[in-house]
């Protein structure tokens, strides 16, 4: 499960002073010291009680200004430190009890209550206000794992606990799976997020739990995007890349996302499973195992995913 980190420290920083001396050290969450320095400077923030009340209050107070609404700010999140300049960003999280009026209209599924999934980056976490949602924790080996739908993993529970005020937690990118469960009451965490140039080609799952195997990849990227929109707007330059891609590109999760953009152009069923049958001996095992199920859909006359 993640690793809890206990600091004692009564002092307090400014968010403005916490965002400086993690910019000036960086945020290196495989180095302990690096670790344990941006955990300090996230206790002194925590211990300041008032400074996102007051962001809140000067946020709805402005609320009607036009030049403010390009702002950081949604429904369960507030950007603290966007993302950009560094190896980190910072935010706020809201989490909703069963009883918030968000939860009511919104539902779990918007605040990820229920869904168990990996992290494909660490982060650092604290209780701020409230008594903090529920997590099932559990851990499995990343490197065993290919990603592919229904696939096998050794998911390995630990515990449920939840993240009381005050508590401090290292979630360890491909490492730590939690399911969370909703705050007994309306609560906030605060995030340190390590971030790099590499994060959109890093894999996260998510897991079902009960049966012990992948449920998908929640880590689709821009470029998966991109080829399945130069495919559907019936390039052939876009159809030759995605072909290229689907063979040869170093990111399985690419691999597949060209081999479905040329499924999802292909006339009919028949030509469908066509690409898919290609698809199969392209080198991929990731690849392989999506292709051949989504080949039984076609034979058994349903709609592959």
């Amino acid at each position: 499960m993640p690793r809890v980190i206990a600091v004692e420290d009564d002092s307090v920083s400014s968010l403005a002073e916490c965002i400086d001396a993690l910019s000036a050290s960086g945020f290196r969450p495989c180095e302990e010291e690096s670790l344990v320095h941006a955990a300090g400077q996230l206790r002194r923030l925590g211990n300041d009680r008032g400074f996102l009340g007051d962001m809140i209050a000067a946020e709805l107070a402005e609320r009607h200004r036009e030049e403010l609404h390009n702002n950081s700010y949604g429904p369960q999140v507030i950007m603290l430190k966007p993302p950009g300049a560094g190896d980190f960003f910072m935010r706020a999280n809201i989490w909703p009890s069963q009883d918030e009026f968000m939860m009511r209209a919104s539902g779990s599924a918007s605040f990820v209550y229920g869904l168990p999934h990996d992290h494909n980056f660490d982060f650092l976490t604290l209780g701020y206000f409230g008594p903090g949602y529920w997590s099932d924790y559990f851990e499995y080996d990343y490197e065993t794992v290919t990603g592919w739908r229904g696939e096998p993993v050794d998911l390995r529970f630990v515990e449920r606990s939840r993240l009381e005020q005050g508590k401090i937690m290292h979630y360890r990118a491909h490492r730590d799976v939690h399911a969370q469960l909703p705050a007994d009451s309306l609560s906030v965490s605060f995030n340190i997020l390590h971030t790099s140039g590499a994060l959109g080609w890093l894999d996260q799952y998510s897991f079902d739990v009960e049966n012990g195997r992948v449920g998908s990849i929640l880590s689709n990227g821009a470029s998966e995007a991109f080829i399945r929109i130069a495919v559907a707007l019936g390039s052939d330059a876009a159809r030759d890349l995605a072909r290229n891609f689907g063979k040869a590109h170093p990111s399985e999760r690419m691999r597949l996302a060209a081999w479905s953009a040329l499924a999802s152009v292909a006339g009919g069923a028949t030509a469908r499973d066509e690409v898919w049958r290609e698809a199969e001996g392209a080198g991929s095992l990731l690849v392989a195992r999506e292709a051949g199920a989504r080949r039984a859909a076609l034979a058994g006359g349903s709609s592959p995913a």
